[in-house]
């Protein structure tokens, strides 16, 4: 009588009526186990003693040891025997049955049936090691799990068909959710969606538990990860710590895996979606209404129902909220600006060749070297535009940039009005792009002060020779230091005797005039 025939409180039953004194026929009315089996039974009682009323009836191991048949050898061997250890490396690696088959056939020359290599394959599963889970339980506001999932193809901003990414944060006791649909997986992205989920939330979890997406973590490791420096920021800010799964382990965060299989099956079939906005209409409705309103297949309660205790347990938010900023490490160039999304910031040119720290925010680039602070720049999104601070120039760049026309005005003002003139000849010529003479101009005061330079522009002025060379020949020489005379009419076209001649020479008088 094979064990797996009978549960074993039918069996001690029927040896406590045989006990007792009752028949095969009497077992069989009772419908306790059929007429033949209680015979069988009984011979094996009698012959192991255990139909003495006064000895206690056996344990159940006894009595199976007693009743099990011993196991017929098989009748036939697999035609697959001389394949068996192939064929287990293959199972070890995860190779299906179908695949098995075809490489048996084709590499082995084998040609029996899929239908053997079906039982071999049952059997030597038996003989492998078995995988063990472990359920793990979570309290009210102690974790929540963050994944990304794959979200149907939409029109980007820029015209092109792209697709677009889930992210799913669940908390992880009572199954609530929050959904959004983004374009990218960076780290600015991934950032914001943790302040919208927290937010949505009304609270913050006592740790996050997340995968090793680089925008995360830096370096995978079960026991010492890097987290990415920006994240680092964020759970300082809310005050959260990241758990990180161990890598290639997703079943640590099997609950947020669940739901984003759930979001994909249950949300974007059968619907339809206008942009990426309509999208996520679309998904926090489907959370509050049919997600939310669901009974769990594992808590079999409904995630709002459990939410609404677990809310008050959640870590308020901060009173201000942490100014999350992505980290970049740049280098600054010659021209002592850097590039960052491709707006230029400028930084001090001692810096220059060096690889800084920048932390960008949605207003501000700050700049760092090492953990030291070096500028704080507005955040420009324009592309190509070059955002510079004077001071970030090396000193010569400085003074030219600081001596433009206005200043070359306002200071030849300050030395006379030959000065000015003179200075605004230079800058007012048509062809040639004077300013680094009228800068030359007003630099000569420094050597030979502002009063001798006034008479030399003076002196310039008279000889109609407005250029910086004849006002630094007339300082070097001392001609400025004489009494200036009434100059000469300079040739030029307007000069009368250079170029015409008196008109009594060009049409001379004729007798007629004469008379």
């Amino acid at each position: 009588m094979a064990r797996r025939r009978f549960e074993m409180h039918h069996i001690r039953q029927a040896l406590l009526r045989m006990r007792q004194g009752d028949s095969d026929r009497d077992i069989a009315a009772a419908r306790i186990m059929g007429r033949r089996k209680a015979g069988d039974l009984r011979c094996v009682a009698a012959a192991q003693g255990w139909l003495d009323a006064v000895c206690t009836l056996p344990s159940d191991e006894a009595i199976v040891q007693a009743l099990a048949s011993p196991r017929r050898a098989a009748s036939t061997v697999s035609s697959l025997e001389a394949h068996r250890q192939t064929v287990r490396q293959w199972i070890e690696q995860g190779v299906s049955g179908t695949a098995i088959h075809l490489a048996l056939q084709r590499g082995h020359g084998w040609s029996g049936s899929y239908s053997a290599v079906r039982r071999l394959v049952a059997d030597i599963r038996l003989a492998l090691p078995q995988e063990v889970t472990c359920r793990l339980e979570f309290a009210p506001g102690d974790a929540a799990q963050v994944d990304f999932g794959a979200g149907p193809v939409l029109a980007h901003p820029d015209g092109c068909q792209r697709r677009t990414w889930a992210f799913v944060m669940t908390l992880a006791h009572s199954r609530h959710q929050y959904v959004e649909f983004v374009w990218d997986q960076t780290v600015a992205t991934w950032l914001g969606c943790h302040r919208r989920a927290f937010e949505w939330f009304g609270g913050v979890p006592a740790r996050v538990v997340i995968d090793n997406a680089k925008c995360a973590i830096t370096k995978a490791c079960a026991q010492d990860p890097l987290v990415q420096r920006a994240y680092a920021e964020c759970a300082e800010g809310y005050g959260f710590k990241i758990d990180p799964c161990p890598p290639h382990d997703p079943q640590k965060k099997g609950i947020v895996e669940s739901g984003v299989k759930y979001l994909k099956g249950n949300f974007l079939p059968l619907r339809e979606f206008r942009d990426l906005g309509d999208l996520n209409a679309q998904a926090w409705q489907w959370v509050m209404e049919t997600a939310g309103l669901r009974c769990h297949g594992t808590t079999r309660q409904r995630p709002l129902d459990l939410f609404a205790l677990e809310r008050a347990l959640l870590k308020p938010l901060p009173a201000i909220a942490p100014d999350l900023g992505t980290w970049h490490q740049v280098t600054l160039h010659k021209d002592c600006h850097l590039q960052f999304e491709r707006v230029l910031y400028s930084a001090p040119f001692t810096l220059v060749g060096r690889v800084l720290w920048l932390r960008a925010t949605d207003t501000i680039v700050a700049l760092y070297e090492d953990y030291r602070h070096v500028c704080t720049h507005v955040r420009h999104l324009r592309p190509g535009q070059r955002v510079t601070l004077r001071e970030h120039l090396p000193p010569h760049a400085q003074a030219f940039f600081a001596h433009d026309r206005q200043w070359c005005a306002e200071q030849a003002a300050h030395v006379g009005g030959s000065c000015l003139t003179l200075v605004e000849r230079l800058l007012g010529d048509k062809i040639l792009e004077r300013l680094r003479a009228a800068q030359g101009v007003l630099a000569l005061r420094k050597t030979y002060g502002a009063q001798r330079l006034e008479a030399a522009c003076a002196r310039a002025l008279a000889h109609d020779s407005p250029f910086y060379r004849t006002v630094k020949t007339i300082l070097s020489t001392g001609a400025d230091r004489q009494p200036l005379a009434q100059a000469p009419t300079p040739p030029g076209y307007a000069s009368p005797t250079r170029f015409t001649r008196p008109a009594a020479e060009l049409f001379p008088p004729t007798p007629q005039h004469l008379h």
